[in-house]
């Protein structure tokens, strides 16, 4: 009944869309400022002002992901379909400041009363089997875990598909985590920690240099010289919320709105918990007891099991770079034309697999492009490196997979 209503409702947005463009983004555009200002306004009252801020702060993230199409999954698929790096090396300096913004914060260990600190993981099997499998799934899938948060408030149905899969293979994951856990590992490296400030600063420094030259050498090769992105527009200074935007502003605000995050909630920005968690709290509506598997005896996810949703920061920014990406489309008048409901099936299954994937691969490896490839990067971790490399190899693959769900590369 629910699957019939909702198809009823894109029926008729989509009918909506046709017969009158202006007016139906007009009203996507005030029903994403309603949720997010009014997202705030309720998170003030019923939770805390760190909580509206937090609100506020995934509401940019997806306002930017969308305007600059800051991709990780299509930025990695154009370097090893074409050698084309830029998406590669915009991730690169996006990381690069975050290094510089998130070192004085991790340094102090506090702020405003709290403690903080950075995304640092053991370095073992669990990340590289959960980000390899992390990889193939986001090309199946066709995003990432941001990507596909705000290819959804893009308009895009296939993200839909992704996010079920994404919470299922999340759930799937937490049933056996204590086995991932005790598989072989090395202790957290951290690059600041175990070789001081400024000789670990350096080798992070180094290692986003070779990544970045890398690029630059194997596309000069390829094509005689580097491949940009066209982003020409004629908005003016309309740009500012038409865009698109360039990638390598796109990846500095994401830098800032990352270390905004840690200031106000201690650690950096996540994603992918949050799918977990919504997952747990969907099948305690069957009977089953969550509570009961490994990965909700910490403490603080058992707490989260039982409190409200809006209780979660991570599910609440999760919202709202939905909203936000939902907002940026409409001014960018993605929804001007019709949404294309309809997909191959080939497609729609490459993309629940592709979730499926992503979402047990999160749980092993701590996180996804956000929480474990980012934040461990920006975080000076080890893991953070180990997750790159796992992840790009499961990329390959997942690209080689992708014409088979009917994409086109």
């Amino acid at each position: 009944m629910l699957a019939q209503l909702a198809k009823n409702d894109m029926t008729l947005l989509t009918k909506q869309t046709a017969r009158s463009p202006k007016n139906f983004t007009q009203l996507v555009t005030a029903v994403a400022l309603a949720v997010l200002v009014g997202g705030t306004l309720f998170l003030y009252v019923q939770v805390s002002l760190r909580q509206a801020l937090l609100y506020v702060l995934g509401g940019i993230a997806g306002f930017v992901l969308y305007q600059a199409r800051f991709g990780f999954t299509s930025a990695w698929r154009k370097f090893i379909l074409y050698r084309q790096g830029e998406g590669i090396r915009a991730q690169m300096i996006m990381m690069l400041a975050a290094n510089i913004l998130f070192l004085p914060l991790i340094l102090k260990g506090s702020m405003f009363g709290h403690s903080v600190s950075g995304y640092v993981f053991p370095v073992g099997i669990s990340v590289l089997v959960g980000a390899f499998i992390f990889g193939i799934g986001m090309q199946l899938g066709d995003g990432c875990a941001s990507g596909t948060l705000y290819h959804i408030g893009g308009g895009d149905a296939n993200g839909l598909v992704t996010l079920i899969g994404f919470i299922a293979g999340s759930v799937i994951a937490t049933t056996h985590f204590d086995f991932w856990l005790n598989t072989p590992h090395f202790a957290p490296i951290s690059l600041i920690q175990n070789f001081g400030v400024g000789v670990g600063f350096l080798i992070q420094l180094l290692m986003l240099a070779l990544v970045y030259y890398v690029t630059v050498v194997i596309e000069k090769r390829r094509h005689g010289k580097l491949i940009s992105a066209d982003t020409a527009n004629h908005h003016g200074w309309k740009a500012i919320y038409k865009g698109p935007w360039p990638l390598v502003l796109g990846g500095v605000i994401l830098a800032v709105v990352n270390a905004l995050i840690l200031m106000i909630q201690g650690k950096p920005w996540g994603i992918t918990s949050a799918f977990a968690l919504w997952g747990a709290k969907f099948v305690q509506l069957f009977g089953v007891d969550p509570g009961q598997w490994a990965y909700w005896q910490d403490p603080a996810r058992a707490a989260s099991l039982k409190n409200p949703l809006y209780e979660d920061v991570t599910t609440v920014m999760d919202i709202s770079v939905m909203f936000g990406a939902l907002l940026a489309a409409a001014f960018a008048g993605r929804y001007a034309k019709p949404i294309q409901w309809k997909r191959p099936t080939r497609m729609t299954i490459g993309a629940l697999i592709g979730g499926l994937l992503m979402g047990y691969g999160a749980r092993l490896s701590f996180g996804c492009n956000i929480g474990a490839y980012f934040d461990g990067i920006a975080s000076f971790s080890m893991h953070g490196w180990l997750w790159f490399v796992a992840a790009f190899a499961g990329s390959i693959i997942g690209v080689k997979l992708r014409p088979y769900c009917a994409y086109k590369n």
